[in-house]
């Protein structure tokens, strides 16, 4: 009896210890998903995704920082596939990173590299709408780049066959043949006619000997004329100023003889003005003695009882 007691209760126990096992792996497997990782989505449109799997390492700089959580075809026409990666906490992955994928060159296996942003960026912690976590933009690793130029260049170089093609075409062939003909002809006349050659280059040094002494003179003349003209300038200027000094002499004279003309006739009018006065004057007086004259009686007789005498009146 007392040996089935111990069984159960040691039984007990080890239940009990196994569930507290399973719930503390249970807790600490959910509280390090919610607190040691900081999870992203990458679309990837334009790679490949051959040698990566769930658990595949994700890398900065060639350091381990995570690993790929789970993957899927992203909704939609474009035919991307949504990775989602869970990353250190304690590793800043900032605005502007880029992740592309790494492959191995040997075994085949690949990983995800991240091309972190510049340390100045802020942190990637916006979340777009529509999306569970922050987004990491696709970038292009080196041997993407390498075999889209080596592309490039195979795309080129084959424009440059093509057209190396159309220049040593037949048609040009014989037209290149023909000129090479035609420069082997010319060359031989030429040969053949080396000394006319050297007369016609003799003569055409003699005249440019000649036409640089023709410019020399030229020149000369230039610079006599040049001299003469700025005499003749200069005559000119004194010429000039001693007319602009006689105009102003003539408009002071004609100023002056303006107001002596101005003077001579206000006083001309005065002296007419009085010499009308002393005619009238004289004319009243004549007119008072030919009325006067007119009465001799009077003058001699004096003047009648009916006459007034001055200062009379009659009654």
């Amino acid at each position: 009896m007392e040996t089935e007691g111990r069984y159960t209760l040691v039984g007990t126990l080890v239940l009990a210890v196994v569930v507290l096992l399973t719930l503390a792996i249970v807790w600490l497997a959910g509280a390090a998903d919610q607190i040691a990782y900081q999870t992203y989505t990458i679309y990837f449109k334009q790679q490949s995704l051959d040698g990566l799997a769930v658990g595949s390492p994700v890398k900065m700089r060639g350091i381990k920082v995570g690993v790929v959580d789970s993957y899927r075809f992203a909704k939609g026409s474009d035919e991307a596939v949504s990775v989602t990666a869970r990353i250190s906490e304690g590793v800043p992955v900032h605005t502007g990173a880029e992740a592309y994928i790494k492959r191995n060159l040997v075994t085949g296996i690949a990983a995800i590299e991240i091309n972190n942003g510049r340390s100045e960026e802020a942190l990637l912690l916006e979340v777009p709408k529509g999306e569970s976590y922050p987004v990491i933009a696709e970038g292009r690793s080196d041997i993407d780049k390498v075999a889209t130029a080596v592309s490039r260049l195979a795309v080129n170089g084959a424009q440059v066959l093509e057209k190396m093609n159309t220049v040593l075409s037949e048609e040009n062939q014989r037209a290149f043949s023909q000129t090479l003909a035609n420069l082997n002809e010319l060359s031989s006349h030429l040969a053949a006619n080396k000394h006319s050659l050297e007369t016609v280059v003799r003569g055409i040094r003699d005249a440019s000997d000649e036409f640089r002494f023709a410019g020399a003179s030229i020149s000369q003349a230039a610079t006599r004329a040049e001299g003469s003209i700025v005499s003749v300038g200069g005559n000119a200027d004194a010429a000039l100023k001693e007319a602009v000094v006689t105009m102003n002499k003539l408009q002071l004279d004609a100023n002056l003889i303006t107001e002596r003309v101005q003077q001579l006739a206000e006083t001309g009018t005065l002296e007419l003005t009085n010499v009308s006065r002393d005619v009238r004057t004289s004319a009243d007086a004549l007119t008072t003695a030919g009325q006067h004259l007119s009465n001799p009686r009077a003058i001699l007789f004096g003047p009648g009882q009916q006459q007034l005498g001055p200062g009379e009146k009659l009654p």
